[in-house]
């Protein structure tokens, strides 16, 4: 049982969503008692952006370097499973689909998987509709297939890494907002709103929408989109059409840029625009669904998934929090290197746990096996440091 009048940590991480929990697992495998987790909600909020039915998870991606993590992350959500008895990725297929004149190159995907070793076909689209004849597809529309792709399934992951991390003998404290952090030079010292201060000779911030907020405590300020984004499942008239034995997951390459769900955790498909929403703050940010985003991708459905047009069943929330390349940040502060920052870029959850486990690498070791696949997610890369860089949101 945590110690409730403990105040001092070898490791705290700060942010209980996705990668937070991910770490504090990790790190409690390792630590045990010596872990601290602070989430400002409570865990399971629909604050940010790491709760739902359902996450694409793909080896399929457009350099080599997130293909690499991708296998790696594979072999952690199995450890998890082996562990906890819990299922989190429902392996579907995945089926990444370029329309004529597509803004997406089509050879990056197929380059990095030919790299890497990856197996995949590549479909035209009287092919496409042949196996899946839900969808309607103009005639010179490619398709690239890979099996393992598949959905990973957040309520559950975060839920098994939060039991297990306090299994393993962590305390996680949920309804605690962070307010001050202070670098002691040596260890941190964490100032919470209920009037707790903790310290701890490690620090791992995983706030996502939040992370100018903390990370104002050292100075530092990353030039992060923040948009409002929204999910929807729709009541179609044969939702076992799209069963997860029947239909993968997928991605349309182009801009927009649309991606979708077969039929799992509530009684129809699910699908999304990828940056389709407005700008936005952690703060300031409405949970009330865009009806105009709506109606477009409600038209793209019809165009080309007729059959799971129907009623809209529900529509969720979330916010994206994107460096301007959306490239991830994995990294500690080159100025303060007891405190490391960790950012999925609106496109992480997938993952969440081997980004957690490589976190506690980095924290416990100093060092990580994956250092040649985030390398180039450093903080302090070129882009970061930049007042107004470009912007190129495509993933």
């Amino acid at each position: 049982m945590a110690d409730p009048l403990r105040r001092e940590y070898a490791v705290a991480v700060v942010g209980l969503g996705g990668i937070g929990s991910g770490a504090a697992y990790w790190l409690s495998r390792r630590l045990g008692a010596e872990v601290l987790g602070l989430e400002q909600f409570e865990l399971g909020h629909a604050n940010g952006a790491s709760q739902d039915h359902s996450r694409i998870i793909r080896l399929s991606y457009h350099r080599p370097d997130y293909v690499r993590l991708a296998k790696r992350a594979y072999e952690t959500w199995e450890l998890l499973r082996a562990e906890s008895g819990v299922q989190v990725v429902t392996t579907t297929g995945g089926l990444d689909l370029w329309p004529p004149g597509a803004r997406i190159p089509m050879a990056d995907y197929a380059g990095s998987l030919a790299a890497e070793g990856v197996p995949f076909e590549t479909l035209d689209a009287a092919e496409t509709m042949r196996r899946w004849p839900q969808w309607r597809l103009a005639d010179d529309t490619l398709s690239i297939f890979q099996a393992a792709g598949g959905l990973a399934d957040p309520n559950r992951a975060n839920a098994v890494h939060q039991r297990l991390a306090r299994e393993h003998g962590a305390t996680l404290l949920d309804r605690t907002p962070v307010t001050a952090l202070r670098d002691l030079g040596g260890e941190i010292e964490i100032e919470t709103a209920s009037g707790g201060t903790y310290t701890a000779g490690r620090l791992i911030l995983a706030v996502d929408a939040w992370t100018n907020e903390l990370l104002a405590s050292f100075g530092r300020r990353l030039p992060l989109t923040i948009t409002r984004e929204q999910v929807t499942y729709y009541g179609c008239p044969r939702p076992d059409d799209f069963a997860p034995e029947r239909f993968p997951v997928w991605i349309w390459m182009d801009e927009p840029c649309y991606y979708g769900f077969p039929t799992y955790g509530e009684a129809g498909p699910k699908a999304a625009q990828d940056v389709g929403g407005q700008p936005t703050t952690a703060r300031g940010r409405s949970f009330e669904p865009d009806q105009v985003s709506g109606a477009r991708l409600a038209a793209f459905m019809a165009a080309h998934l007729p059959g799971s047009v129907g009623p809209e069943l529900l529509t969720k929330t979330c916010l994206y929090t994107m460096p301007p390349d959306r490239d991830f940040v994995i990294d500690r502060l080159p100025d303060h290197p007891a405190v490391f920052v960790a950012l999925g870029a609106a496109h992480g959850f997938k993952f969440a746990s081997v980004i957690g486990r490589i976190l506690a690498e980095l924290a416990v070791d100093g060092a990580t096996s994956s250092a040649g696949e985030i390398e180039r997610f450093r903080i302090d890369r070129e882009i970061l440091l930049q007042e107004n860089p470009a912007k190129s949101f495509m993933a």
